[in-house]
């Protein structure tokens, strides 16, 4: 039992030994704190954002000018969110931020996005664009598809010579029955008739 107690108390001092190591290594390694203010950052003001109506079915032109004559450079989704940079003289088209074209921001029609609260300034529209190439009309072209039509002369139409109708002299009333009525030569001749049966009769017996 005697045995065992040195080799406690070097234990124990070992151990004495390393707390007061491990203090004065602490104390020697402190930091120091700063004399000065450190800058704090801060967020800044969102500014105005324009969100894609959700009632749109198809997605929204992002376009180079505030009409419709200027050319289409993007597309907004339903819902989608995006800074409002501007908006036109008239406040139907929205300049927005749309970065990865020229300029980075493009034009939306304002009845198709929602403005969050706050002020736009209204931006001057770019030029108007103009086509690429004018439409010219070949001259010798056009003309092999004008038709003239050759002059004909119309048909003459020559009356024909009056005619005259024939006239028949009726034979019945010529000569001395122009004078007697044709009643009554139809009862001489049928009286001849009756005449010449009885007489025939007659000589039958």
């Amino acid at each position: 039992m005697l045995k065992r107690i040195p080799l406690v108390l070097s234990i124990l001092l070992t151990i004495l030994f390393t707390c007061l190591l491990n203090n004065k290594v602490n104390a020697d390694y402190q930091f120091q704190q700063p004399t000065i203010a450190l800058p704090t950052v801060t967020g800044t003001p969102q500014g105005v954002m324009a969100y894609v109506n959700l009632d749109q079915e198809d997605p929204v032109n992002v376009r180079s000018g505030p009409g419709v004559f200027y050319d289409e450079v993007g597309v907004l989704l339903p819902g989608e969110e995006v800074p409002a940079l501007g908006k036109s003289a008239g406040g139907d088209w929205i300049l927005v931020a749309y970065p990865g074209i020229s300029g980075g921001s493009g034009w939306v029609y304002s009845p198709l996005v929602t403005l969050s609260a706050g002020e736009l300034p209204i931006v001057e529209p770019p030029p108007t664009p103009t086509p690429a190439t004018t439409t010219t009309i070949d001259p010798t072209l056009a003309a092999q598809f004008v038709v003239t039509p050759a002059a004909t002369n119309l048909p003459t139409y020559t009356p024909a010579p009056p005619q005259t109708i024939p006239t028949y002299a009726d034979e019945v009333t010529s000569g001395i029955s122009q004078h007697i009525p044709i009643g009554l030569i139809i009862l001489i001749i049928g009286g001849l008739g009756v005449l010449i049966a009885i007489i025939s009769l007659i000589t039958e017996r």
